[in-house]
């Protein structure tokens, strides 16, 4: 076998077993979590009804398997992605409020949806900073910005700078990480 061969074939098994290690770690991060947090709550037309602490929702493994969808499991639990194109809220445009699948929290109003293009839905901010997280994850080609649930910290996607003015930010959120709850 030639060096060439060997040399391919070594990076592919490591490059397997780094993305392992990685999506292993991804669904630890709720063990991070404070006990409570403050969740802004809001009524299903997007109308504030104030900032509260709520108890973190924190659950095993096969617990969150025992109550998602396997592909949300994946996408909420193991920060995978859904291909785009195929989430049931990409080319969805309803009046409402996106939810946490996991825990309900209030992520997003249909008010700040845009059709972005890129295959998944789409938003210029979250529904209350409060009720996301937004931290800088290593990815495979850099560096990006992850977003997750503040109450139960499950993956929803990621925020990227190309947004429409006047924030230019899109959040790029996973339709299996969110539950819609219609005006």
């Amino acid at each position: 076998m030639g060096y060439e061969r060997r040399a391919f074939l070594a990076l592919i098994a490591g490059g397997g077993c780094a993305y392992a290690w990685w999506t292993r770690g991804a669904g630890k991060s709720a063990s991070l979590l404070p006990d409570h947090v403050p969740i802004a709550d809001f009524d299903d037309r997007g109308l504030p009804l104030g900032v509260r602490e709520a108890a973190t929702v924190r659950k095993t493994d096969a617990e969150w398997q025992r109550v998602l969808p396997a592909d949300s499991f994946s996408v909420t639990r193991r920060a995978d992605t859904e291909f785009a194109g195929r989430g049931r809220y990409d080319k969805f445009y309803e009046d409402g409020i996106y939810r946490c699948i996991c825990c309900d929290t209030a992520l997003f109003d249909s008010k700040t949806k845009y059709a972005s293009g890129t295959g998944w839905p789409s938003f210029t901010q979250p529904i209350a900073k409060e009720n996301v997280v937004e931290r800088t994850a290593v990815a495979l080609i850099g560096q990006e910005i992850e977003v997750s649930c503040a109450r139960c910290a499950a993956h929803l996607g990621h925020v990227f700078d190309d947004g429409p003015p006047p924030g230019g930010l899109r959040y790029c959120i996973n339709s299996v990480a969110l539950t819609f709850r219609a005006a």
